[in-house]
């Protein structure tokens, strides 16, 4: 059974920073493409990030290119989301997922929809 998880999260002042991690068991982690989602309520969920299974290509969105930085470690089984220069547009709940595919980086293997396993989900928060 595929289990996401991703604890951390919290609250920060504006232009503050934050890391975020991810855990996933029960697949063969170094096979999978990983990305990090983004969603506010009442609105869809949104990439932020994604991070191809060997962790040699990469892709962000606009909003955050410069400041967010992605990695995997397959040794541990972790991603990360280094963000820098946070701002409250940034608050969000942030979502870590995995997807076996073909990762590109334009982004067209940076969508929700193409993302099967899940985590539940940690809250951020940026305080001007």
């Amino acid at each position: 059974q595929v289990q996401v998880v991703e604890p951390g999260g919290g609250s920060v002042q504006d232009w503050g920073s934050l890391r975020l991690s991810c855990t996933a068991s029960g697949l063969n982690f170094e096979n999978f493409s990983m990305g990090w989602f983004r969603q506010i309520p009442g609105k869809e969920r949104v990439a932020v990030s994604c991070i191809s299974w060997s962790g040699g290509n990469t892709y962000y969105s606009d909003s955050v290119t410069g400041r967010f930085t992605i990695s995997k470690d397959n040794g541990k089984n972790t991603l990360y989301l280094q963000m820098n220069s946070l701002k409250p547009e940034d608050s969000a709940m942030y979502y870590c997922a995995a997807a076996e595919l073909q990762f590109s980086t334009s982004g067209r293997s940076c969508v929700a929809k193409e993302y099967h396993a899940w985590g539940q989900g940690t809250q951020v928060t940026v305080s001007s």
